[in-house]
C-alpha cells in the first residue's frame, strides 16, 4: 500500500505533519494525486490558521497519535457548538 493510499484512510483528522520547510498541528482536508491539502490549527488559539497544499513528496511524516495530538483533539472538541436543543 503507498502512503498517499494510506493517508486517504485518514482524511477529515487531525494530526501533527512534519514536511520540508515545516510542521505544524493540521486536518487532513484532502488527498489529490499529486497534493496534500491541510488546514494548519494555530496551537494557542486552536482555530484554524490558514489552508495549505503540499506536494505529495514534501511530506515527511504524519502523526496520528501521542498526548500533544490527543490535546489538540480535545481543545478542537470543546470548540464545537453545542449540539443541546432548547
Amino acid at each position: 500500500m503507498r502512503f498517499s493510499d494510506r493517508l486517504k484512510m485518514f482524511e477529515g483528522q487531525y494530526m501533527f505533519a512534519k514536511w520540508v520547510g515545516g510542521n505544524e498541528y493540521v486536518k487532513l482536508v484532502h488527498v489529490g494525486e499529486d497534493f496534500f491539502e491541510f488546514n494548519i490549527i494555530n496551537a494557542d488559539t486552536m482555530e484554524y490558521q490558514e489552508t495549505t497544499m503540499i506536494q505529495k513528496d514534501m511530506l515527511l511524516e504524519v502523526i496520528f497519535g501521542g498526548a500533544d495530538v490527543q490535546r489538540v483533539l480535545a481543545e478542537m472538541s470543546c470548540n464545537l457548538p453545542s449540539a443541546k436543543k432548547d
